[in-house]
């Protein structure tokens, strides 16, 4: 009787193991809008910041993503590599790059699309070959207003970029993009405001001059963003999301 109990708890306890999660990690790879901030940036957020908190104890986040980077630069400044070296299988990849790979005028980190493509390609084989899977995110928006008071976005092809790849590649997109233009569009211009880094002159220390920026978020707009792609990963049901604290 004892042996038969002894063999009905170790079966329960084998089958209980089998049952919990595997540890996975997520990296994110893009630019200064997903990237951590310094103190010294504050009250300027990434959205990647707030995002790393919606995960149960089972995922552990590693935002790489960096200011000033576009897939190039990402990639030649060896920030890549090192990631694919420490992928494991079941790990995941957010891929959201953009903004500087279109800012035809700085030279240092122009990508023109067709590189852009094929750096978009690398990023998604590369971390496939690990086992790992890829999540291609097109960039949020920039916040512009015409003279009129319509939103409108500055990105030209590169977010049909990012689409193309995802469809030709089979790889799960969230649609930044869209998700935050919609949501610029239903605040309007004086609405966006209190989503992005804007602050009168001795706001706030780090500003002493005050700044108006129409690109970074502060740690509201960060949020929204983090609740969009949030709201995306449900949308494309992987098995990340099942990951997702219930609250």
């Amino acid at each position: 009787m004892k042996k038969l109990l002894y063999i009905l708890v170790l079966f329960f306890l084998v089958m209980l193991f089998s049952f919990q999660k595997k540890h996975i990690t997520v990296y994110m790879i893009g630019d200064s809008t997903m990237s951590i901030k310094l103190p010294e940036k504050r009250p300027e957020t990434g959205w990647g910041m707030p995002f790393a908190t919606f995960f149960d104890n089972t995922v552990t986040i590693v935002n790489r993503a960096m200011n000033g980077r576009s897939t190039r630069t990402f990639i030649s400044e060896n920030r890549w590599q090192p990631i694919v070296d420490t992928l494991k299988a079941g790990d995941y990849v957010f891929i959201q790059f953009g903004h500087n790979d279109e800012s035809k005028e700085k030279t240092d980190r122009y990508t023109s699309p067709e590189d852009y493509t094929t750096n978009l390609i690398k990023f998604v084989t590369e971390a496939r070959s690990k086992n790992a899977i890829p999540i291609l995110l097109t960039p949020v928006v920039r916040r512009r207003y015409d003279s009129t008071g319509n939103f409108y976005d500055v990105h030209g092809v590169y977010p049909d970029k990012v689409r193309a790849v995802a469809k030709q590649y089979d790889v799960a997109l969230i649609d930044m993009q869209q998700s935050s233009a919609k949501l610029l569009t239903q605040l309007g211009k004086d609405g966006s405001l209190k989503l992005f880094n804007h602050l009168k002159p001795n706001e706030h220390p780090n500003y002493p001059s005050g700044i108006t920026d129409d690109t970074h978020f502060n740690e509201y707009g960060a949020l929204r963003m983090a609740l969009l792609a949030k709201q995306g990963l449900i949308e494309i049901k992987l098995p990340l999301a099942e990951r997702l604290n219930k609250q």
